[in-house]
């Protein structure tokens, strides 16, 4: 996890060496109309719907939100939101 301040934006990154997101799956990971969700590294499963929600809440405070991923690599998950 990394914070840092930039321009009156707090930016949160979170960085893993997971199993990475495919750029098919990548292009609808925000999709409400399509559920996305695939096992972890240890064969978790999920609802697909996490990400959706912290995007709603990002932006309805004013930020962004961006997902970088490779697979077999890992993710990187940056969103900034206004510090003031």
């Amino acid at each position: 996890i990394n914070a840092e301040e930039n321009n009156g934006n707090a930016l949160i990154s979170v960085i893993d060496e997971g199993i990475g997101i495919s750029k098919e799956k990548l292009s609808k990971l925000f999709s409400v109309s399509e559920s996305i969700s695939t096992k972890g590294t240890e064969d978790e499963d999920g609802s697909g719907i996490g990400l959706i929600l912290c995007k709603e809440f990002i932006e309805m405070h004013g930020g962004h939100i961006k997902v970088d991923s490779e697979v077999n690599i890992g993710t990187t998950i940056s969103f900034n939101l206004p510090s003031e």
